[in-house]
């Protein structure tokens, strides 16, 4: 039984293909997921997505929350990754997060509200240069 990965945003599919195994982080921690997984739905938290592809081969996305959502449908375990932003990790512009990341963290003071959304996006650039490396 394969299983079949879906990555979407609002904006565009980011990637789909077959895969042996997807490893995502959700708001209680990390979830494998393999072909024949049972239904489910995951809160995922800011951080990474790895796809094991079929033939060994890693591909790794950052994606800033969202859900993922395990169904079945005549024998395929689809998995859809439905996220606000993702990125592959060939597609992240190190150079530019490490900016963002230096004028989020130059913020002076701040309201209660804008200071989680500062945070959010510090995770969110952080996220993304761990995983770029």
């Amino acid at each position: 039984m394969p299983l079949e990965v879906h990555i979407v945003t609002p904006e565009r599919e980011v990637w789909t293909g077959p895969a042996e195994m997807l490893v995502a982080r959700g708001v209680e921690g990390e979830v494998g997921i393999l072909a024949g997984h049972a239904p489910m739905l995951v809160q995922l938290a800011i951080g990474p997505l790895r796809i094991h592809e079929e033939g060994g081969q890693l591909l790794a996305a950052v994606v800033d929350g969202g859900f993922l959502h395990i169904g079945t449908h005549e024998g395929v375990t689809r998995a859809d990754v439905l996220a606000t932003q993702a990125e592959l990790e060939s597609e992240i512009d190190v150079d530019a997060t490490r900016q963002r990341l230096a004028e989020l963290e130059a913020h002076g003071e701040l309201e209660e509200t804008e200071l989680e959304a500062v945070k959010r996006e510090m995770q969110k650039a952080q996220a993304r240069l761990k995983l770029a490396g």
